[in-house]
């Protein structure tokens, strides 16, 4: 599909402005409401948006539905551009003020592709026989969620669940810290922390609670056995961590240990030791 001058080529002749329709409906896509009624979100910046034209490994019809760039961005992208071509999408040419509208940044790419939801439901993710999942017990900082995706997918993992209060994957600065990790693993959303950790068990995981007050630190537990398993991380709130309620819930509580002066990890750096730690001894395993 060729590109789009909208900026030229708009309906009745006029340019493309903030105030058009179809950008005013994709800048409302900010909202959580508009999100989750259209079931679309935006994403920003050329490794996002590379991420979201690629073709999806199971052949089905990828999550983009177009693509916003601005006359610079497209001449400095013509590899993402005729990606767009590739997958049939239409790669809108719009004026510096529009890309504005539909930026959440201080300095926008030029950049932002209006994207089909791509979260599964819970039950649909564990049917899928994981061996390595994250869970996100009322994770709020939308930065620290991106980035947890961000490091599951690195690390191999096949999942994460935002669960309780946790924020909302598409929020955009999630969907930027996760750097298009949002679109390589299953995404799952439930609003009962208790529920995610039950099924997760259920589904043969299992749940190691990462936590800073537990006897058993990560280097101990990678000397046994139990990061072979299976496993389903548990990581708690950034600022009071994981309740006793929501720690009993686990098979064993975790800590990642502090050998310098530091106070403490934050919550991103300690789900990546976790996962990572997991991965390594999935690998290593006999069979």
């Amino acid at each position: 599909m060729p590109f789009v001058d909208l900026t030229r080529a708009a309906s009745h002749g006029a340019a493309l402005t903030p105030r058009s329709g179809p950008v005013k409906r994709s800048g409302r896509l900010a909202v959580r409401a508009f999100r989750t009624e259209q079931r679309e979100f935006l994403v920003e910046g050329p490794q996002g948006v590379r991420e979201a034209l690629a073709p999806p490994a199971d052949g089905r019809v990828g999550p983009c539905l177009e693509v916003y760039a601005s006359r610079a961005a497209t001449d400095r992208h013509d590899d993402l551009r005729r990606a767009a071509a590739d997958a049939a999408v239409a790669w809108t040419v719009v004026d510096d003020d529009v890309i504005a509208v539909l930026s959440d940044t201080v300095t926008p790419q030029g950049l932002v592709a209006r994207c089909r939801f791509v979260d599964t439901s819970l039950a649909a993710l564990l049917r899928r026989s994981p061996r390595l999942v994250a869970i996100c017990a009322d994770v709020r900082d939308p930065g620290n969620a991106g980035t947890v995706i961000r490091c599951a997918d690195a690390a191999g993992a096949d999942g994460v669940v935002l669960a309780g209060s946790s924020v909302d994957p598409y929020n955009p600065k999630t969907v930027r810290a996760s750097v298009g990790s949002v679109f390589h693993l299953g995404l799952s959303m439930t609003p009962d922390v208790a529920e995610a950790v039950a099924a997760a068990r259920a589904a043969g995981l299992s749940v190691l609670a990462a936590d800073a007050t537990a006897d058993l630190d990560l280097d101990a537990a990678d000397d046994t056995q139990l990061l072979e398993l299976p496993t389903a991380w548990l990581f708690g709130n950034e600022a009071w961590g994981l309740p006793d309620t929501v720690r009993r819930l686990a098979d064993r509580v975790v800590n990642v240990p502090i050998h310098g002066r530091a106070e403490s990890l934050n919550l991103a750096t300690a789900a990546a030791l976790c996962l990572y730690a997991s991965a390594r001894s999935q690998r290593r395993a006999p069979g």
